[in-house]
């Protein structure tokens, strides 16, 4: 009777063992798609930051004023006058200017969108 014990009690023991290392094997395989996402991350950071600084680099006025005075034949540009402005009467209306329009038979509340009770 004692060696059966001994032998059910070494079997789990073994089992626990076993269950265990694949534990641990994959929590290492999970720790390592971890860090190489995370050294992807950085990566891309550090793309972000060049692109940006690349992008304040191409934005400067001075570059796009020479830029622009180089190939201003080319390109047709020329100074905006201020005739080219719209002028206020020139814009749309506002939105309060413009009364809806009611069909017979309906009623303002039926056009309205909202969800508060009036």
């Amino acid at each position: 009777m004692l060696r059966t014990i001994d032998l059910v009690l070494v079997g789990a023991m073994i089992a626990a063992a076993t269950v265990t290392y694949q534990i641990k094997h994959a929590a290492e395989e999970k720790l390592a798609q971890v860090q190489e996402l995370q050294a992807e991350i950085r990566l891309q950071e550090e793309t972000i930051d060049l692109l940006e600084a690349d992008w304040s680099l191409l934005n400067q006025p001075s570059r796009l004023q020479r830029l622009s005075t180089a190939f201003e034949a080319e390109l047709g540009l020329k100074p905006i006058t201020p005739e080219q402005m719209a002028g206020p009467e020139e814009l749309p209306g506002r939105a309060s200017d413009f009364e809806p329009q009611v069909a017979e038979g309906e009623t303002d509340a039926e056009l309205t969108t909202g969800s508060v009770e009036q």
